[in-house]
């Protein structure tokens, strides 16, 4: 009889929860049915999406045991700090605790669109707190209206979100969707300690320190540095790496001065030139090269430059007509042969930009022996541009090549040499990096940090310029 009764309570309790659930089905249903822009949700289009995948069940209000998902993911936004990113973004005014506590514990003292609200709004915390570990809060590649469409994007939160939802631990779960390279984790490490393990102790970590790290946390998650082979080119440490499988080579380059940036950036490399001539920016032109010539009317033969009308003809280069260029400068262009000075030395990589800029040697290799090398126009300069190409010849199973090609750099002759495989190239502005345990800063040299940092932490701008 006793064991009867056991189970009629059983049974009883499921069919509660069962009509509860359908309650809070329909109500899930009828508030995602809404105009997106007045729901209040930062991706209103991946939670309907989720919803409509899960049948409209309830993801969180529903029984659990111990430290269910709900609970994991309430305290998973608690902590949302060790990950460089701020609790305002995540609806901390709808989502407390104490309404928690109620809906799982005394169910019956709140109604089912209240319980639908809570499963809402927590399943959007989450996917942006998904989206933003992955992709970041600002990336400029992958806004949040381009994500939330969920066409051709390469990570959809709200079906990470339904895998995460099977695991016991949704924390790593959740975690796992983070970059995986070395530069990331490590910050990631650095921010879990200061932002949790060490919270309370003596140890203290000045505040700035901690939002240097969110920052750089943020762009190296635009960056998506993904697996070797790739290029890593980061701006502030004026530092080129080769990442192959199995090695890491470096090499150090040269970048734009302040007035001229390089930006950052995602390509690939597709080919490379030996001997190459360079076509001069009409900038660079006009406002460099022209007034030097005017001064000395053999500056363009004796630096091997050949000025070119509209129609592509060669122009005979006297003070006369050097007067009448100054006049229209926009009617011609200059062109810098090959040779032992051109300005892009004996090699060219390019990769496909909208910036125009490309990665090549330099004819003058003691400015890499300065400290301070943000010094080009926005190309990228890069010392050794030889052995970094025989390496791309070598990863590409081009190795034959590579003789023909030091031969062409050694006598200034013109050859394209096409890789097989596009190498990713990833240009970033990353200003600190961990070393030994400790945090490195290097010199913001374009005064970007402030910008990022007060977008990050939600200061107005009237507070920024204080």
């Amino acid at each position: 009889m006793r064991t009867f009764i056991y189970i009629f309570a059983f049974l009883l309790a499921g069919l509660q929860v069962n009509g509860q659930d359908s309650r809070i089905s329909a109500q899930l249903s009828a508030q995602l049915a809404v105009d997106a822009k007045e729901t209040g949700l930062y991706f209103p289009l991946s939670v309907k999406r989720f919803y409509m995948k899960n049948g409209f069940q309830p993801a969180w209000i529903k029984l659990q045991d111990g430290m269910g998902q709900t609970w994991q993911a309430m305290l998973m936004l608690d902590c949302v700090l060790q990950f460089g990113l701020a609790h305002a973004d995540y609806h901390p005014y709808e989502l407390s605790y104490d309404s928690l506590h109620i809906m799982m514990e005394e169910p019956d003292k709140l109604g089912p669109d209240v319980k639908a609200r809570f499963d809402i709004v927590l399943t959007d915390a989450m996917i942006t707190f998904m989206n933003h570990l992955h992709y970041g809060k600002f990336n400029p590649g992958y806004i949040p209206e381009t994500i939330d469409r969920g066409r051709e994007v390469p990570f959809q939160a709200e079906n990470k979100l339904r895998e995460v939802l099977l695991e016991r631990d949704l924390m790593t779960a959740v975690a796992d969707v983070q970059p995986k390279n070395k530069e990331y984790q490590e910050l990631q490490e650095y921010m879990r300690l200061v932002k949790g393990q060490y919270v309370g102790d003596c140890y203290e970590t000045p505040e700035a320190d901690v939002r240097l790290a969110a920052i750089n946390m943020e762009r190296l998650r635009w960056a998506n540095l993904g697996d070797a082979p790739y290029l890593h080119i980061n701006i502030p440490s004026y530092a080129l790496k080769l990442h192959e499988s199995d090695s890491v080579y470096d090499f150090k380059v040269i970048v734009g001065k302040p007035a001229n940036p390089t930006p950052s950036l995602n390509s690939a490399i597709g080919y490379f030139t030996t001997a190459p001539d360079w076509k001069v920016p009409q900038k660079i032109f006009i406002r460099e090269l022209l007034p030097k010539a005017l001064q000395q009317t053999s500056y363009f033969q004796d630096h091997n430059y050949m000025v070119y009308d509209k129609s592509g003809s060669p122009v005979e280069i006297n003070s006369v007509k050097l007067k009448a260029i100054s006049k229209n400068p926009s009617g011609y262009s200059l062109r810098q042969s090959s040779g032992c000075d051109n300005a892009l030395g004996a090699v060219v990589f390019r990769f496909p930009n909208s910036f125009d800029i490309y990665l090549h040697d330099s004819p003058d290799q003691k400015l890499f022996n300065r400290e301070v090398r943000s010094l080009s126009h926005g190309c990228i300069r890069v010392q050794k541009a030889a052995e970094l190409a025989a390496l791309l010849l070598r990863y590409d199973g081009a190795s034959a090549q590579i003789p023909l090609m030091r031969r062409n750099v050694d006598r200034y002759l013109r050859s394209n040499f096409v890789l097989k495989k596009p190498v990713p190239i990833k240009i970033t502005y990353i200003t600190c990096a961990m070393k030994d345990g400790e945090l490195v800063r290097y010199k913001d040299i374009y005064r970007l940090d402030k910008l990022l940092e007060n977008k990050l932490y939600n200061i107005p701008d009237q507070l920024a310029l204080n």
